[in-house]
């Protein structure tokens, strides 16, 4: 067994009433292997720990072993939870990418932001996307073998010497035929570009929609975004924003190849990101163009999705009062309360569909009055529209002294995973004080804005 294996996996937490706590296994002791086999990682022990009878190897924290033995139901879990996830170090990417983000941040902020990960475990466990090139020989045979999909990759262009450029690794373009063994493993995956103005786009773009095209159905989709410019982007590869015109372009290259895909193979297959039909000017594609939301993380669709929500939580409200109305016309004909107002503050691209959504809640709904801000980012420059990434000193600023009402509301994704924190490291709590008003965190759905905004606090 490797050094780094014979050090075992560290056990965080053991549930109560799990097959683990029955072993008295606790908290701190350590996984070393299962049936003598080795576990580099979460897909090892998963995969290990479904069969029926098993062997595994518990060191405690003052070095005894314990080989215990378990007869359990197939694919019942031990009830272990690890302290790393992933059980392993995340991989990072060694490519230096003429669009990558990261490179485009200001320095001085959280370590955990600057860390570029191209971990394909990821890209099955959260749904990151992958370049494959930092994937060897074993980590394929490991996807094949476990079965691991989707696989999420980003392609940027089928163009091999394009795509070393585009990416600055020389293996790059080699690395695209790693998916013609994940297509003949049959490995469902879905794929991404990232499209530079005067770089992929074009015929480039073209050429490279009709090669992801050779690998459908297996290949659900591929989403086509456009490249993400802050303000810092001094010493980097020049590019530039796309224009308006530009995006009809894109667009109308993107709906021709969906209508001959839906005849080829019955699904829409490369998906335009919202950001495309905003600057085109455009309206947003119908629920059934989206062959069922494949590529929200990457803005494909969730736009559209959170107006289909809201639209069916409308019309359950609106059926709800008319049936309080007809049940109890007396309670109905009652004077208004206090009128309530609130507030909510959101990104450049979501704010024309947020506006006329509380418009709308304001006609369904008498003596409610939302106020719609737009928060324009400066910190990393008003190219940058999503609400993701707003920071916490950019909303104060814009809202300080502005009439905010009861409550303030704010999309949950401005927050870090999990915590009540922005980008910037500004809380909530921080926030709350200084612009003096109650925030409530509104999750990315429909019925969930209606639910923020008619709850009763």
């Amino acid at each position: 067994m490797s050094e780094k294996n014979q050090k075992g996996h560290v056990i965080k937490e053991v549930l109560n009433g799990s097959i683990a706590a029955e072993l008295e296994i606790e908290p701190g002791d350590k996984l070393i292997s299962i049936n003598e086999n080795e576990i580099e990682d979460i897909f090892d022990y998963q995969y290990y720990v479904e069969d029926e009878y098993i062997e595994i190897l518990i060191e405690k924290p003052d070095g005894e072993q314990w080989l215990l033995e378990v007869d359990k139901e197939e694919d019942e879990d031990l009830g272990i939870v690890f302290e790393n996830g992933l059980l392993d170090n995340y991989r990072s990417c060694h490519n230096k990418c003429i669009f990558c983000f990261i490179d485009q941040m200001p320095q001085g902020m959280r370590d955990t932001l600057y860390f570029k990960d191209d971990d394909s475990r990821l890209s099955f466990l959260q749904g990151n996307y992958v370049t494959l090139t930092n994937m060897s020989e074993h980590d394929m045979e490991r996807i094949i073998k476990y079965r691991l999909s989707p696989i999420n990759i980003s392609f940027q262009t089928m163009n091999p010497e394009l795509r070393c450029k585009m990416l600055n690794n020389r293996f790059a373009g080699e690395a695209l035929k790693k998916v013609d063994m994940l297509y003949e493993a049959g490995i469902t995956m879905n794929g991404q570009i990232v499209l530079c103005k005067g770089v992929n786009d074009g015929t480039e773009l073209v050429y490279s929609i009709r090669k992801l095209m050779e690998y459908a159905p297996l290949l659900e989709s591929v989403s086509v975004v456009p490249v993400g410019l802050s303000k810092y982007r001094e010493g980097l590869y020049p590019l530039e924003p796309f224009e308006r015109e530009e995006a009809r372009e894109v667009l109308s290259l993107i709906h021709g190849f969906q209508r001959e895909c839906m005849e080829r193979f019955g699904i829409h297959f490369v998906h335009a990101s919202d950001e495309w039909y905003i600057l085109a000017g455009w309206e947003l594609p119908e629920e059934e163009s989206y062959d069922g939301y494949l590529q929200l993380e990457n803005g494909v669709g969730m736009l559209r999705l959170l107006l289909n929500e809201f639209e069916e939580a409308l019309q359950e409200l609106r059926g709800q009062k008319a049936e309080r109305k007809e049940t109890e016309p007396k309670r109905a004909e009652r004077k208004q309360g206090k009128p309530r107002t609130l507030s909510m503050a959101t990104g450049r691209l979501a704010y024309p569909y947020i506006l006329r959504m509380a418009q709308q809640l304001m006609e369904a709904v008498p003596g409610l009055q939302i106020r719609v801000y737009e928060i324009i980012n400066e910190f990393f420059g008003e190219m940058i529209t999503v609400s993701g990434l707003l920071t916490g000193g950019d909303i104060i600023r814009q809202l300080k002294g502005k009439e905010l009402g009861e409550r303030l509301l704010l999309p949950e994704n401005v927050l870090r995973s999990g915590e009540r924190v922005l980008l910037d490291d500004v809380t909530i709590d921080e926030m709350e004080k200084t612009l003096q008003v109650k925030i409530d965190i509104v999750k990315s759905s429909g019925y969930d804005f209606v639910e923020a905004v008619l709850e009763e606090k």
